[in-house]
């Protein structure tokens, strides 16, 4: 059972990191592999009371990885954790199947409380470097979390957040078809959400004063903008930012 899991844990690597050229140099140099079977121990220790036991356990682990993995915390099959150094998994975390960490990743608290406290990540979620994902929130199946969000919401399945706090894109996956984005990023030409809303306004902007400037022409006067040698049709976020 035990060489089976490995098995496949090496063959996932092999799969999803171009960079790892046999299975002998993912077993020997790839510290997420070390990270989960460690965990593995350490989790058995805890289920079976040794309480001080798993959390040396996994106290040696992180020494040795650079990862931090809680022995409570419940980790599904064929979890990659790609470069690992910083990576922080609570306590009451539960990652589903097929996710995919990079680097500096934090699935943590967002107030001290008693109970479920950490996140609850479904299967196929990729999670990208510097994202912190904090609270007893649900990030759904096939979501992407980009790098260095915040996230304090619930994630709907199959929808990408980025952001500082966390907001959705414009993009969505398909249930039959996902794909790996690598960080969690969008790879089409979606916009940041902030990016987004400024555009929008930009282009609200533009469409006020070039109707303005087409009643001052009914009405045989000359807009002020024309007036002060400007052009009615200069970008307006950009003057607004000048003032």
């Amino acid at each position: 059972m035990a060489f089976m899991f490995l098995r496949e844990l090496i063959r996932t690597y092999r799969e999803r990191d171009p960079a790892a050229r046999s299975n002998l140099e993912v077993l020997l140099c790839y510290p997420g592999v070390h990270a989960v079977l460690w965990h593995k121990l350490s989790h058995g220790l805890w289920r079976r009371g040794f309480r001080l036991l798993g959390r040396f356990s996994s106290h040696i682990a992180r020494w040795l990885t650079g990862i931090e993995i809680h022995p409570a915390a419940r980790l599904g099959r064929r979890l990659v954790i790609d470069h690992g150094m910083g990576v922080v998994i609570g306590e009451t975390a539960e990652i589903g199947d097929d996710c995919y960490l990079y680097h500096q990743v934090t699935l943590g608290v967002a107030r001290t409380s008693a109970g479920k406290r950490h996140p609850t990540v479904g299967n196929g979620v990729i999670i990208g470097a510097g994202a912190k994902v904090l609270g007893p929130i649900t990030v759904g199946d096939n979501a992407r979390v980009g790098s260095n969000a915040v996230v304090v919401d619930d994630v709907p399945a199959d929808t990408t957040v980025v952001g500082i706090p966390a907001r959705p894109v414009d993009r969505k996956l398909t249930r039959r078809a996902p794909h790996f984005d690598p960080y969690g990023m969008p790879c089409d030409d979606s916009l940041d959400p902030l990016m987004r809303d400024l555009e929008g306004l930009r282009v609200e902007l533009a469409e006020v004063e070039a109707r303005v400037a087409r009643i001052a022409a009914g009405n045989g006067t000359v807009p002020a903008a024309a007036r002060d040698g400007a052009s009615p049709s200069r970008d307006p976020v950009r003057s607004a930012t000048s003032r």
